[in-house]
C-alpha cells in the first residue's frame, strides 16, 4: 500500500451534516467566525447589505433591527447548510427506522426562525429617506417620515375597547 493512501477507506454512509459543530463556531466566534473571504461570507454580507437596504438603509435601521438581522443572517447560514447537506442526500428517510432524519426537523425549525425574524423586520421595503432641495442644500440632515395617522376604523374600535 502506498504512504499517500489512506489505511481505511471512508464509508459514504457516515457523513456528517456539521449543524452542531456550525452552530459552536457561531456561538464561540459569532459572525467574526466566518472567513469575509469565502464566497459563502461575501454571500451573506451581501444578503445582509441588500437586507438593510430594503429596511430603507443602514441610517434607518435601529440597533434592535441590526440584532434581529445579524440572527437572521446566522440563522440563513445554519439553514443553507443543512439544506446543501440534505439535498446530497440519497433519500430524506431513514430506512432503518422508518422515519425522516432528524436532521429534517432541524431543519424545519430554522427556516420557521428565521421566518420570524423576518416576520419581525417587516415584509415591506421601505423607501431610503432622502432630504429635500431645501435640506440639501443647508446641509441639515432630513427628517423622519411621520407616523400615519389611525384610521376611522382603527380609531373606533380603540374607542370601544376603551369604554367599559
Amino acid at each position: 500500500m502506498d504512504a499517500a493512501e489512506p489505511s481505511q477507506k471512508s464509508n459514504p454512509r457516515n457523513l456528517r451534516h456539521g449543524i452542531s459543530l456550525m452552530k459552536r463556531a457561531l456561538k464561540a466566534g459569532g459572525t467574526r467566525a466566518l472567513d469575509r473571504r469565502t464566497r459563502v461570507s461575501k454571500a451573506l454580507d451581501h444578503w445582509r447589505d441588500e437586507l438593510i437596504a430594503d429596511l430603507g438603509g443602514s441610517e434607518q435601521v435601529s440597533t434592535q433591527q441590526r440584532a434581529i438581522i445579524n440572527v437572521a443572517v446566522k440563522t440563513k447560514l445554519l439553514l443553507d447548510s443543512v439544506d446543501a447537506w440534505l439535498l446530497q442526500q440519497p433519500s430524506l428517510i431513514n430506512l432503518r427506522k422508518r422515519a425522516v432524519h432528524p436532521v429534517v426537523l432541524q431543519r424545519q425549525q430554522l427556516a420557521d426562525s428565521l421566518i420570524r425574524a423576518m416576520v419581525q423586520l417587516g415584509l415591506e421595503r421601505r423607501a431610503k429617506v432622502l432630504p429635500s432641495l431645501s435640506e440639501y442644500l443647508n446641509g441639515t440632515k432630513p427628517k423622519p417620515p411621520a407616523l400615519p395617522a389611525p384610521t376611522p376604523e382603527t380609531s373606533e374600535t380603540d374607542a370601544s375597547e376603551a369604554t367599559p
